[in-house]
């Protein structure tokens, strides 16, 4: 590893926690998973895909002519079937799919998964009542209510695309979007709750489609009961069009790669990338790695993924993994602090929830709020526990091991993108002994490399960028309506490799270390440093709760390092602003 081509480490981790005995003994996945994909990849993906349930079989597990890949090619199937009708038919129509949390207390909903069919069928009813057919767009503007969740379902089982948007963007998302999915029907809500306060969703809407001819109808959602403006002729209430449907609708399998969701991602020029996902390659791979990654026991365990749908991991995670993996899972609307700060150990004790899958900066929040709040609440329930988003610091690692999840539950530290479709990089619970602050290794069927400036793999032990060079089955089939921008964007920079944009490193014991965004990463003095390390060493001071780390120009270095501290709630103003705290803190 060089100056000019490695990612250099600030610390080391040598700490180890190996799986829990019992959880080990009964995991779903084993280390002779990792044996049977590397001697047949394709063979593997294969056995994963027959997890579900196909109208067709296919006759070719992976067409791939780079960058572009077809995966279970003239397989036929229908992704909502595979999430609702089949654990229905199967006899569990009576198991809980969701436990509904709204933001204001009480305000809650069960739904069965047979529950969820009658709703899913009315859905798609309405939809096609208005117009919309196989490869249409819809795109659905919704706070975190099961709508949104029956939405999807709804669009998947007549073959029409959806794209979420996340109801805290503004109208000028929306128009983006909108006009470049070229929806032609829009579900949103009168508004939402958040913190307390209702908040509007509909004028962003009134406002967007004055600019956006595609869309023909509305379909607006009675969530707080406000007072919207109303379009005749265009606006439907839920209510009318889907309440007043047949609850039977009868669902027609599609081409394997038959357009799932567009997922608007940022990019550097400011245009929103559409990614496209497609059914059957996506599917498979997000509901094996559901099942694997969280060691999901549906009969028994009650999921919660914290993260809100307009995001991939409300998609992979908490819409379509864990309903074709027929789990029970909790849904909750709010924010940590509606009601209290408390609150999400509220619903983790009220509903005995299992695995909990979340986000670095909830626990690093949870950390400043202190212990005392989850200890006020039975948290023996939890078995695994999961992080998303971004790399975790070790600090905040052993403080979700210990705090949360009691030192006796692993900790699955997930790395994956919006492109990826589903988990790529993640200890697997019931075998892998992990490290504080890593992702640890690759899955099985999937071939990660780290690679310096040239492309040339760094070898055993290293830094640079993070690549992938073998296709997988969720993967992005390309930006919507932009073949080349698909490309340049992730193909162009290391040849016959996925760039992911992120840097990474392995440890001298081959363990895989995430390092942000390579735009996270600084250069001082003519050494790359990791803006994630820096912060880790920081969070690492027990005065410190939060730290965030910039790189700002420099005439002596190039680059100094500026860092933004947030300390713990029990500090006080005096030692937060102590010479001395502030050199511990450079030093």
């Amino acid at each position: 590893m060089t100056q000019q081509t490695g990612l250099e480490a600030l610390s080391t981790e040598s700490r180890r926690f190996d799986p829990p005995a019992d959880l080990a003994a009964s995991a779903n996945v084993t280390a002779e998973a990792y044996e049977r994909a590397a001697a047949d990849r394709l063979g593997f993906w294969e056995e994963q895909a027959g997890r579900l349930q196909w109208e067709t079989p296919w006759s070719q597990v992976l067409d791939w002519q780079p960058p572009f890949a077809k995966w279970f090619v003239g397989g036929r199937l229908n992704v909502a079937v595979n999430c609702v009708d089949r654990h229905v038919d199967a006899g569990n129509g009576d198991r809980v799919a969701l436990h509904w949390v709204g933001e204001p207390e009480d305000d809650t909903r069960d739904l069965t998964y047979a529950e969820l069919q009658r709703q899913v069928c009315m859905a798609a009813n309405a939809l096609e009542s208005l117009g919309v057919q196989a490869g249409d767009r819809v795109c659905i503007y919704l706070p975190m209510v099961p709508e949104v969740v029956i939405s999807m379902l709804a669009c998947a089982r007549i073959g029409a695309a959806h794209t979420v948007v996340f109801g805290g963007f503004s109208s000028q998302a929306l128009v983006d979007r909108i006009t470049a999915a070229e929806a032609k029907v829009v579900i949103t809500a009168d508004g939402g709750y958040r913190r307390g306060a209702e908040s509007a969703l509909k004028p962003a809407v009134d406002e967007a489609l004055e600019r956006c001819p595609s869309v023909t109808n509305v379909v607006v959602v009675k969530r707080t009961k406000q007072q919207v403006d109303w379009t005749e002729g265009r606006d439907v209430w839920w209510n009318d069009v889907v309440d007043g449907a047949a609850e039977e609708h009868e669902a027609q399998a599609f081409d394997a790669e038959q357009p799932l969701f567009l997922l608007y991602t940022s990019g550097s020029t400011g245009k929103p990338k559409g990614i496209l996902h497609t059914s059957g390659g996506y599917l498979t791979q997000a509901a094996w790695t559901h099942w694997a990654v969280f060691d999901l026991k549906p009969e028994t365990d009650v999921y919660w993924c914290t993260a809100d749908v307009g995001w991939v991991t409300g998609h992979s995670y908490l819409t379509y993994g864990p309903l074709a993996n027929g789990a029970t899972q909790v849904m909750y609307e709010g924010t940590p602090d509606a009601g209290g700060r408390d609150r999400w150990w509220s619903i983790v004790e009220k509903y005995g929830v299992t695995i909990l899958y979340t986000a670095p900066t909830a626990i690093r929040t949870f950390m400043k709020w202190g212990e005392e709040l989850p200890a006020g609440h039975d948290m023996s329930s939890l078995r695994v526990l999961g992080s998303v988003g971004e790399p975790i610091n070790p600090e905040a690692w052993m403080w979700y091991r210990r705090v949360i999840g009691g030192d006796r539950c692993p900790i699955v530290d997930t790395w994956w993108q919006t492109e990826t479709g589903a988990i790529m990089v993640s200890p697997l619970p019931g075998v892998t002994s992990t490290k504080p602050g890593s992702a640890m290794g690759p899955l099985p069927g999937i071939a990660v490399d780290v690679v310096d400036n040239e492309g040339v793999s760094v070898g055993e032990t290293g830094g640079g960028f993070l690549t992938l060079s073998e296709p997988w089955p969720a993967m992005l089939r390309g930006i919507w309506g932009d073949d080349e921008r698909y490309k340049d964007t992730y193909w162009s920079r290391f040849e016959g490799q996925y760039f992911a944009g992120d840097g990474a490193k392995w440890d001298d014991e081959h363990v895989l270390w995430l390092l942000g965004r390579v735009d996270d990463v600084m250069n001082i003095s003519g050494h790359r440093i990791s803006t994630t390390e820096v912060e880790s060493a920081l969070v690492s001071h027990p005065k410190v709760a939060e730290a965030a780390v910039v790189g700002a120009a420099d005439p002596t270095t190039g680059q100094a390092i500026v860092a933004f501290v947030t300390v713990k709630g029990d500090v006080t103003d005096e030692e937060s602003g102590a010479e001395g705290f502030v050199t511990e803190l450079r030093n």
